[in-house]
């Protein structure tokens, strides 16, 4: 079984999704199902339809919540140092034809959010960073063609 990893904030906001998916909407919408069966006929009960729709996208939700924290291998970033980039740190680079900086964290996939500066390990950017130190300088394949990166900073958040 194949480790996934996260950061502690990661592991917190899926577990916090699993709860609220368990004690608010699975409950919601078998409240739903129940109210569409009393209006009779569930064949052309269109809410019926919808609400057991849900009900299966819930499911579906949960078990894969359960799945990723099954596997989790939680990694504590502020024990970590070092010159290197690996899981969880923030990097700091320039794009050298544009000089514009950009600053990421290494994250697990599913806690990947670009707007947030946080980008995905199996992202093409991470791996291309991944091993690498300050001056460095990586190249990433873009939909635009290729893109050099500097490193600037390694930090440990």
């Amino acid at each position: 079984m194949e480790k996934v990893p996260m950061t502690a904030a990661g592991y917190k906001a899926l577990d916090e999704d699993l709860k609220r998916l368990k004690s608010i909407e699975r409950p919601a919408v078998i409240a739903a199902i129940s109210e569409a069966r009393a209006h009779g006929d569930l064949s052309e009960n269109a809410e019926y339809h919808a609400a057991k729709e849900r009900q299966g996208w819930i499911e579906g939700q949960i078990a894969e919540i359960e799945d990723k924290i099954s596997r989790a291998q939680v990694i504590d970033v502020s024990k970590l140092s070092g010159n290197n980039v690996k899981f969880g740190a923030t990097v700091t680079v320039v794009d050298e034809d544009t000089e514009e900086e950009g600053r990421y964290q290494v994250v697990g996939e599913h806690e990947a959010d670009v707007k947030a500066g946080r980008i995905s390990l199996t992202s093409p950017l991470s791996r291309a960073m991944i091993g690498k130190e300050v001056g460095d300088v990586v190249e990433v394949n873009t939909p635009a063609g290729v893109k050099a990166y500097e490193i600037l900073k390694v930090e440990w958040i």
